[in-house]
């Protein structure tokens, strides 16, 4: 494989939340550390930098969560490693079941892994 085709977004939310997070339902994100696995075929570099952005159509899980008062994006990890292979490799629980792996195969159970409050920084 040639290039980075996968990402992982270090996400910060400061306080609990409760979102609705677009068809799946609402759910309720505990203040700590998230995160995100993602992959784009082409256009990586867009991709991550259509997720930074504070303003945008809300079209993916992830948008309606970074679109929430006090969720922030800490960092950004860029990968050659498959999605799903890099999902599993992160430890932690899953806060919504099926958030961002509406085209996942392999059993993931979400792209969304919830990582704790001590890794953010938040006490």
């Amino acid at each position: 494989m040639s290039g980075e085709t996968s990402y992982q977004l270090l996400i910060d939310v400061s306080r609990p939340l409760r979102r609705a997070i677009g068809r799946l339902g609402e759910f309720d994100f505990p203040a700590g550390r998230y995160v995100y696995t993602g992959s784009a075929k082409r256009g990586l570099e867009a991709r991550i930098a259509r997720h930074l952005r504070r303003r945008k159509p809300l079209r993916w899980h992830i948008d309606y969560l970074l679109a929430a008062p006090g969720v922030a994006v800490a960092g950004v990890v860029r990968s050659r490693r498959h999605e799903c292979a890099l999902n599993r490799a992160v430890p932690g629980r899953i806060p919504a079941l099926g958030f961002g792996a509406s085209d996942c195969r392999a059993g993931c159970g979400a792209h969304l892994k919830y990582l704790g409050r001590g890794r953010s920084g938040t006490k």
